[in-house]
């Protein structure tokens, strides 16, 4: 099977922090140790030396990335590789690769992977967008091109079962008939970020609690600085705080500079250590292997979250509010409601070794089904 894998990359200043570049870099290896003859169209290379590469251009802004597919290089694309199947990663693209698949006079099998969701649903079923794609009120569009992206595929990709209930409920209002087009594949983890708890010294001192999530406002960063503050008054817990993001270019932060300011925020707290993983794997690991437990985001809207994923794979377990994919994937004893929830799980989690034992070893199981062999079978029937 020959795939052609068209990837955006939005953080092509900072790799280690481009969630969909991690995903192919882990993926393809997989999918080519399968049999599968991997080309990958992006702004970096992804995947190893087995593994085609088309470099393609760094949309300026996260809309560029969602409405100007270049179509003729497309077309020259899809004609130099003659793929069996085309997966694009920027759902929003899928009509323009349908296009070029029209006019190469192709018939691969298109199928679209919804990394990113451009909304959520409140507790009453109402469908919210998603803030941090609605300047200057391009919320609407981008939701409708979301769903023109799922009428064009062949297949439907998805990260969870949240992730399809969501986009199968988002399809139906927006009349797009799915029929048996969705499919579950979850994001492959890490197999750098996996370490035995069972193997693992018990940490002495204050404990850390560590919160390796992007920045963002519509992320409920904004929520985690209140939480950060209640969670280090006690003595008993420090935080750690991951800027994975460091410098970034002007066109991102002319359009969300909410990074920088939560940054600032959690800086000055007390007991409070922010840290960057400087685009270093190996750092990233030591940073994690060095707390106590993880904290979830605040993200309505949470489909997937692949710093969960790293956090449990190194044994640590993951506090989290009882929010979207967190809710379905994270163990209910350690899903909080209330702030004094969030606290009182923290400090056991820190002084109770017995607990914490039993909660490591079930956090470093929940990630075993996404060992990057397992996930590319997945894959693979997907499209098949």
């Amino acid at each position: 099977m020959r795939v052609l894998y068209l990837l955006n990359i939005s953080n092509p200043d900072r790799l280690s922090a481009d969630s969909g570049w991690i995903f192919a870099d882990l993926l393809a290896p997989s999918l080519a140790d399968a049999g599968a003859e991997v080309t990958v169209a992006a702004p970096a290379a992804a995947g190893d030396t087995r593994c085609g590469f088309h470099r393609t251009k760094v949309p300026g802004t996260k809309y560029r990335a969602r409405f100007s597919a270049d179509i003729d290089e497309l077309v020259t694309l899809i004609g130099a590789e003659k793929p069996d199947v085309v997966v694009a990663n920027q759902i929003e693209e899928a009509p323009a690769v349908r296009t070029a698949l029209l006019e190469a006079a192709s018939d691969a099998l298109l199928a679209g992977y919804c990394h990113y969701l451009p909304f959520s649903f409140a507790g009453d079923g109402q469908m919210l967008l998603d803030p941090s794609l609605d300047d200057a009120g391009l919320g609407r569009p981008v939701l409708l091109a979301f769903a023109a992206g799922l009428a064009a595929c062949d297949r439907v990709m998805v990260h969870s079962s949240t992730a399809a209930s969501w986009v199968s409920a988002a399809a139906a209002r927006m009349t797009v008939d799915l029929g048996d087009r969705l499919r579950v594949v979850p994001a492959p983890r890490d197999e750098r970020l996996v370490r035995d708890p069972a193997t693992t010294l018990s940490t002495t001192g204050t404990a850390i609690g560590v919160y390796n999530h992007r920045l963002y406002a519509h992320y409920g960063t904004g929520q985690f600085v209140d939480l950060a503050r209640d969670l280090v008054a006690s003595g008993t817990v420090r935080l750690r705080v991951m800027d994975l993001f460091g410098r970034r270019r002007a066109e991102r932060t002319g359009l969300d500079d909410s990074p920088e300011k939560m940054r600032d925020q959690l800086a000055a707290l007390p007991h409070v250590q922010v840290v960057s993983d400087r685009g270093d794997r190996v750092r990233y690991q030591n940073l994690l292997a060095g707390a106590r437990f993880g904290i979830a985001p605040f993200r309505p809207g949470c489909p997937w979250s692949m710093s969960v994923i790293d956090c449990q794979g190194m044994g640590l377990p993951v506090i989290s509010p009882r929010l979207g994919w967190l809710a379905e994937h994270i163990d209910p004893e350690l899903c909080f409601t209330t702030p004094a929830e969030a606290v009182a799980l923290a400090e056991r989690l820190a002084t109770d070794e017995e607990f914490h034992a039993v909660h490591a070893k079930r956090a470093h199981a929940s990630t075993a089904d996404f060992a990057s062999a397992l996930v590319a079978a997945r894959y693979l029937e997907a499209i098949s």
